[in-house]
Parts: C-alpha cells; sequence; structure tokens
C-alpha cells in the first residue's frame, strides 16, 4: 500500500512515485479513507488534428488509484477545458468512458479518452464525485494538466 507525507513537515518522506516514476495527485498530501489519487498523461493525436481548421485533438490517459481504505464507487465526472483563448467549457457527465468503476482499496483504473480544442494548447482539472462502500461521498480532485502539441526545432 503506498503512502502520503504531509509535505509541511520537515521530517516527512518524500511521496513516492507511481509505477511510472511520477508522484500521483501532490495536492493530496494527507491520506484518509476516502482519497482516490489522479494521474494523467497527454499526447496530441496529429492524424485527427487539422490546425488550418483550428482543430487540435489531444488524448490523455487517466490512472486512479484507490489510496484509501475505503472501496469506493466513481460516480459522475465534472472537467474544466479551457484553450488558449480563454474559452471554458465545462463537461459533467455520468462515470468515465461509459463505466462507473469501482475500486477495493490498492486497486487502480485506467482509461483513455479524449479532447478538441480551437488552440495548439490548453488545460483540463476537475473532479471525480465519489461514492464509498460506507455511504460517504466524496471528491477525487483531478489536478490541472497542460495539453500542447509537441514543439518543433527550426
Amino acid at each position: 500500500m503506498r503512502a502520503a507525507y504531509d509535505l509541511s513537515r520537515a521530517d516527512s518522506p518524500p511521496v513516492r512515485p507511481n509505477r511510472r516514476g511520477r508522484p500521483y495527485n501532490p495536492d493530496m498530501t494527507e491520506k484518509s479513507s476516502y482519497t482516490i489519487d489522479v494521474q494523467v498523461e497527454t499526447r496530441f493525436v496529429p492524424d485527427q488534428s487539422k490546425p488550418g481548421d483550428n482543430r487540435y485533438v489531444f488524448a490523455y490517459t487517466v490512472t486512479l488509484r484507490n489510496a484509501g481504505n475505503m472501496p469506493a464507487r466513481l460516480l459522475t465526472r465534472h472537467w474544466m477545458i479551457t484553450d488558449a483563448n480563454g474559452k471554458v467549457e465545462e463537461v459533467r457527465g455520468d462515470g468515465v468512458v461509459g463505466e462507473q468503476p469501482w475500486m477495493r482499496p490498492g486497486d487502480d483504473f485506467e482509461y483513455t479518452s479524449g479532447a478538441v480544442l480551437e488552440t495548439p494548447v490548453g488545460t483540463m482539472g476537475g473532479s471525480y464525485q465519489m461514492l464509498a462502500d460506507d455511504g460517504t461521498a466524496f471528491d477525487a480532485p483531478i489536478p490541472t494538466f497542460t495539453l500542447s502539441i509537441p514543439r518543433t526545432l527550426h
């Protein structure tokens, strides 16, 4: 079982990385019965994008880990998607990719989805609304991450 530590205390060890070598949600420094760590990886999808038409397609892979000690189900999602022009799209919906995964403590759930922006750079962030087996509803924050086309050197 992974542990997170209070980063404000000098005697706390650092947050341990996940299997990809990066820490899970660094904003969640205190573990409780109701803790879902969230990690996101992104990539630009050039074959579905049309920059001349202001269409930039990105894929993102989310890994959720139940780092608490209570089983929980992901019920809904809430995203705030912002492009470089400041245009904000708010997305709410049931589950993720047609599922409402139930995770025991220590379980991972991974899925891939996509977003279309009118600019080559943008951000996404939000939260998942969870329900623990004991009836407690809680939010799992999704840290804001960047969507960006790869830069080329000339």
